[in-house]
């Protein structure tokens, strides 16, 4: 038996699916894995090669692909569209499982001719495009498309309540299936010692605050609320910390600079330490305006760290207001402000909404996710 991971990017593979290549390998399979390694990807190029080549170890077949994230590249997505097709046709896959919009549409094109031959197509959904509160251009181009590919899907697994509701009432597959999120291994992040040195290297004193926040620097992510909502706040005993590569670096910087809090604005880049920057973090912000099941926030859970967050789609699975942390509307920066004040104020409260996040967030740990996947995979 033979299967195919595709997604549009390596990082989603090493960040999402590395779990479900070791249990399909576990079950008899010889997996391959389609997805640019070269371009798009959030993780570092040295981490891109370094998982290519951890995968070739683990003797599974890496394909490059130009699959762009951009929906507008349709020139790439052409070329994809036809390595793939001729890959899968070549190969006789049995099961191919995709990721992500752009990866998954030309990865179900490509299998139309396979799947008549027996081929089945599963597609995790790592979040849609169009949900509640999304743009109206979101509702007009996203939408449509999974309609139509819906035929073309033989298992759609959704990872959060409001995606897998939505995609049975707008019959979005044949056989939908939920997941609590992709996993993560809680028992792995509360063993993580605590490091003094990490505060130190950044000169944070042990009096002081450290808010963190884990994820790419775009649009999506939000950071600036977060940094806006610190100035409101107007303390200097507060860093903010942010793991995390991207593109609007250089504006979160020209805004800390702007007010004042360059020594206090921390920007690590892409980080394989992040589990070990949660350890010695105070609280975790996490403020974006569109999520599937965020792993960053699930291990920030796992590390026992109280959070305040924007009360969206997946967020909304795990953070009950007033429990684990506080939820806000994403460009709500008073209400940001105004939550991060209370927990910044009272360490027994933050102590307490940390610890409520660790029995909350066993519930998405990996072992429950692993025997859903099982089922998915044993289906086929």
């Amino acid at each position: 038996m033979k299967a195919l991971m595709v997604a549009s990017v390596a990082s989603m593979i090493d960040q999402f699916n590395r779990e479900n290549i070791s249990l399909l390998q576990t079950m008899g399979y010889e997996v391959d894995v389609a997805c640019n390694f070269e371009v798009g990807n959030t993780s570092s190029e040295e981490r891109v090669k370094r998982f290519r080549q951890e995968l070739q170890k683990q003797e599974v077949g890496t394909f490059q692909l130009p699959i762009p994230r951009k929906i507008l590249a349709f020139s790439d997505m052409i070329q994809a569209y036809k390595q793939l097709k001729k890959m899968v046709e070549e190969k006789q896959y049995t099961l191919v499982h995709c990721h992500s919009p752009i990866g998954s549409v030309i990865a179900r094109l490509a299998c139309r001719k396979q799947r008549k031959k027996g081929l089945k197509l599963i597609y995790t959904a790592h979040g849609f495009h169009f949900f509640t509160g999304a743009p109206k251009k979101n509702w007009l181009i996203f939408y449509p498309i999974e309609k139509i590919f819906a035929r073309y899907t033989d298992i759609l697994i959704t990872i959060c309540s409001e995606d897998y509701q939505r995609a049975r009432k707008k019959k979005l597959g044949k056989n939908i299936v939920y997941s609590p999120g992709v996993g993560i291994d809680v028992d792995k992040v509360k063993k993580i010692d605590k490091k003094a040195d990490k505060r130190q290297m950044l000169g944070i004193r042990e009096k002081d605050i450290l808010v963190l926040s884990v994820g790419e620097l775009n649009q999506n992510k939000n950071h600036e609320t977060i940094v806006r909502a610190l100035k409101q706040l107007n303390r200097t005993d507060v860093h903010y910390v942010i793991c995390g590569q991207g593109d609007k670096k250089e504006e979160l910087e020209r805004m800390a600079k702007q007010f004042g809090m360059e020594e206090r604005l921390h920007l690590l880049g892409f980080r394989t330490d992040a589990l070990e920057w949660m350890k010695v973090a105070d609280l975790f912000a996490f403020p974006s305006y569109r999520e599937g099941l965020p792993v960053s926030l699930m291990e920030a859970m796992a590390a026992g760290l109280p959070v305040v967050c924007s009360k969206i789609r997946g967020n909304v699975d795990l953070i009950k207001d007033g429990e684990g942390g506080y939820m806000c509307e994403p460009m709500d920066v008073a209400s940001f402000a105004e939550n991060l004040s209370r927990l910044i104020k009272d360490a027994e409260q933050r102590k307490c909404m940390g610890e409520k996040n660790q029995i909350t967030v066993q519930q998405f740990d990996k072992s429950r996710v692993s025997e859903v996947m099982k089922k998915v995979y044993g289906a086929v």
